[in-house]
């Protein structure tokens, strides 16, 4: 099966998350980020998601998964340890037209979690479709190495060229070749010059 490789934006959208637990939790913090509207239901918690609940980043729901809790859902994750409950909201979402995720079952996920590499803006995603998390996870160890820090800050600096650049008055031509060329290697490594010039 070929995935549609793709990065959504959440902000304003209802995300339900059945269970609570640890699992849960990884995956609840990544949705928040997103500034998703999340909606969480499992009859007991964690610590650090009761305090979302208190703090009002997301509503908890103490009970058990209700068919009705998919009603204008964008997508759905599933992190219980009933794997028949598990079928059941994949069954329900699938119904609704809900994206589902069910934690660890391939079988039962519209949607995969990929291994991400996270530099501010910058995302990079990689995914085995299932087949090898183990190698997802490798190839992300790798590429956390190669790519450092400094990256957040020079996508910093280029978004605030692009948007000079989108402000002015060039052709999109001459616009792009320009975008290319700050986005260079070249481009990169005065960027990391510039940065051991500056006083610390």
């Amino acid at each position: 099966m070929i995935l549609f490789p793709a990065f959504l934006k959440l902000a304003g959208r209802r995300c339900l998350v059945v269970g609570a637990g640890r699992v849960a939790e990884g995956k609840i913090e990544g949705l928040l980020r997103t500034g998703a509207d999340v909606r969480v239901v499992a009859p007991r918690a964690t610590h650090r998601i009761r305090t979302w609940a208190r703090a009002k980043k997301l509503r908890w729901d103490a009970r058990k998964f209700r068919s009705s809790d998919l009603a204008g859902a964008f997508l759905t994750v599933a992190a219980t340890s009933s794997p028949a409950l598990h079928a059941e909201i994949y069954r329900q979402a699938k119904r609704r037209n809900v994206l589902c995720n069910v934690v660890d079952d391939p079988e039962h996920c519209d949607f995969y979690y990929g291994a991400v590499v996270r530099r501010g803006a910058l995302q990079i995603a990689i995914s085995t479709g299932g087949q090898s998390p183990a190698l997802a996870q490798r190839l992300k160890k790798r590429i956390d190495r190669e790519y450092g820090a400094e990256y957040e800050s020079w996508l910093e600096e280029l978004g605030e060229i692009r948007r000079k650049l989108f402000a002015g008055k060039l052709s999109p031509e001459r616009r792009r070749a320009l975008l290319h060329r700050f986005s260079s290697k070249a481009s990169f490594e005065e960027f990391l010059r510039r940065r051991k010039r500056r006083p610390q």
